[in-house]
């Protein structure tokens, strides 16, 4: 598949000020990250949703932008790709200081 059509892979912008494009990763189950890639745009929008920005490229390129970043791995054509989940901080446990019973 190396030289096969372009793939559609998801992406997320840097920021307003610039230009730059950044391939996005995902994690599996068990921790290892994992590129991603669609083999057509519908694939994409129904795993990741219809207003995910997307490049093609091919899977030699796709690899070599992961390489630098330790992604040997790329999963084409996931069916769920779900957002990050993010853990709130434990709140603080609630510790009386300085009460005195009234006598």
């Amino acid at each position: 598949m190396e030289h096969s059509q372009p793939l559609f892979v998801p992406v997320r912008s840097t920021g307003p000020a610039t230009s730059c494009l950044v391939v996005l990763t995902a994690r599996l189950p068990e921790g290892d990250r994992v590129g991603l890639a669609f083999s057509i745009a519908e694939s994409l929008a129904a795993a990741m949703g219809r207003h995910q920005p997307w490049v093609r490229l091919s899977l030699a390129a796709t690899r070599a932008l992961l390489a630098p970043l330790g992604v040997a791995r790329i999963q084409v054509d996931p069916d769920l790709v779900a957002p990050v989940v993010t853990t709130r901080p434990a709140a603080p446990a609630l510790v009386r200081v300085g009460v005195r019973d009234a006598a």
